[in-house]
């Protein structure tokens, strides 16, 4: 029954993680290293795929081995954030709502910029 949950939650997070590969709003990373993390839980054959391939793989490794994030990564994510804020600023959101989402998006922002590149 629990191995079922980790499978499921594995293929969730891999399926958002593939996704966001092609949304720039929705990130990558953070949900492929969900999936290792379900799919070491409950099944070596896919978490060893997931480890092995040859476009989701490489983030991975280099998040466990190093805490990196790739320049593009970087960047692609700055742009998703830049992104968030017009859009809700756009959009009419109260000044409240944005001096919220402008303090979380630097906090994000600066932790995402301070860590190590590929």
């Amino acid at each position: 029954m629990i191995r079922a949950v980790w499978v499921t939650i594995g293929f969730l997070a891999l399926a958002l993680g593939v996704i966001g590969v092609f949304l720039p709003l929705l990130p990558t990373v953070p949900f492929l290293l969900l999936a290792c993390v379900a799919f070491g839980k409950s099944s070596a054959r896919l978490h060893r795929w997931l480890l092995a391939h040859p476009r989701l793989g490489p983030p991975i490794h280099d998040w466990n081995e190093r805490g990196a994030i790739s320049q593009k990564a970087k960047l692609l994510a700055s742009l998703s954030i830049i992104a968030a804020f017009s859009i809700s600023w756009l959009m009419g959101f109260g000044a409240r709502v944005l001096i919220i989402q402008a303090i979380t998006l630097a906090c994000v922002s600066l932790f995402i910029w301070t860590r190590p590149d590929r």
